[in-house]
């Protein structure tokens, strides 16, 4: 194993590695920063290559959690969790309640959602072991698919970014190359056909293109990422998994815009930088991306779930993501920096708060 991939390299608070062999359960999760509250972030079911793909991606992604929570308002830290198979064959009943005893077992430090690979069903099988979950079905009071809230606030922030860079948010007309339209993709490519924009998509799922096509007749497909960048675009989406913005990517790109769903999108910690030179604005994935985490998070209302209360605050990742963009120009950072700078902040201000003694 690399340094790289080392717990230690990083500065997360805790790393829990849970392993049933009777299920088949391999899973890490990964706590970044508690600061402003327990850590919220999905569970994501994937065939990682290596056990340090796995501890890698779990790390980066609680990471970017604990951003995008701080980022989005909420009062929580930031959590992710793996679990190391195929949710095609691998996935049982057996297994997903295994996990959540040892979501149990953590005590609250942690709540889980879902992520790629996993469902709201699924959470709730989880639920039958841990009371640390959201993002569980309508019927048992939850949020439902999180990837509703996310894609609203994805256009939130494409919005935000196109009065950033051509002084007016609408998107009529604009032309949005979307790389991806599984969970989140999907949504947002009926948000944008709503508004009259010219939709171009790409994904490795034939199934996931034949159901937009037929849902939305006008957006036209391409057959590969490298087709699409390729594209004389508006703005460019990344919707799929992270590391999407390589230097290949940037150099390809027309878009001056990109917006979009996929967590962990720069390929590295110079891309950011890349995009800037060639005067793109990239609304930084964790602040765009947010509207998931503020809907399941809204189910530890002690009121319950309410989806209006929750899309009013994802509404204000337009602001977020003008605020973001400003403090770049402001400040002349990239605007990933400006993101960072603006999370970081929050987590001083008021995590601090929690070193003054309330009385129990």
């Amino acid at each position: 194993m690399s340094d790289s991939s080392s717990v230690f390299a990083h500065p997360h608070e805790q790393v829990v590695f849970c392993h049933d062999p009777a299920s088949g359960l391999k899973a890490i999760i990964g706590l970044y920063s508690t600061a402003l509250g327990p850590g919220l972030g999905g569970t994501r079911f994937y065939p990682y290559a290596t056990e340090a793909d796995a501890l890698a991606d779990v790390l980066a992604l609680s990471q970017g959690m604990a951003y995008k929570n701080a980022l989005a308002g909420l009062d929580l830290g930031g959590g992710k969790a793996v679990i190391i198979g195929d949710p095609q064959t691998d996935k049982s009943e057996a297994l997903l309640r295994a996990y959540g005893r040892f979501v149990e077992s953590i005590h609250g430090r942690y709540f889980t959602a879902c992520d790629v690979g996993t469902f709201s069903p699924d959470m709730d099988v989880i639920a039958r072991e841990t009371s640390y979950v959201t993002g569980r079905t309508v019927e048992h009071g939850g949020a439902g698919d999180s990837s509703v809230l996310t894609a609203f606030g994805v256009y939130q922030g494409m919005r935000a970014s196109a009065a950033h860079t051509w002084g007016d948010a609408a998107l009529a007309g604009r032309m949005v190359g979307i790389a991806g339209v599984g969970k989140v993709g999907r949504h947002l490519v009926r948000h944008l056909v709503e508004e009259d924009a010219q939709v171009v998509v790409t994904d490795v799922d034939t199934a996931a293109l034949e159901a937009i096509t037929a849902t939305h007749p006008s957006v036209r497909v391409v057959d590969s990422t490298q087709a699409l960048v390729a594209e004389q675009l508006d703005v460019f989406a990344p919707c799929a998994l992270g590391h999407a913005l390589s230097d290949a990517v940037v150099a390809a790109l027309s878009a001056q815009v990109v917006c979009g769903g996929a967590n962990n999108q720069l390929a590295h910690d110079g891309t950011a930088k890349l995009l800037s030179e060639k005067g793109i604005t990239y609304a930084p994935d964790y602040c765009v991306n947010a509207g998931g985490v503020i809907q399941v998070a809204d189910e530890l209302d002690p009121s319950g779930f309410s989806f209006e209360r929750a899309q009013a605050r994802a509404t204000g990742i337009f602001d977020t993501t003008l605020a973001v963009l400003e403090r770049a120009a402001s400040e002349q950072v990239t605007t990933a920096e400006a993101a960072d700078r603006q999370a970081e902040q929050r987590m001083r201000d008021v995590g601090r708060l929690r070193g003054i003694h309330l009385p129990a």
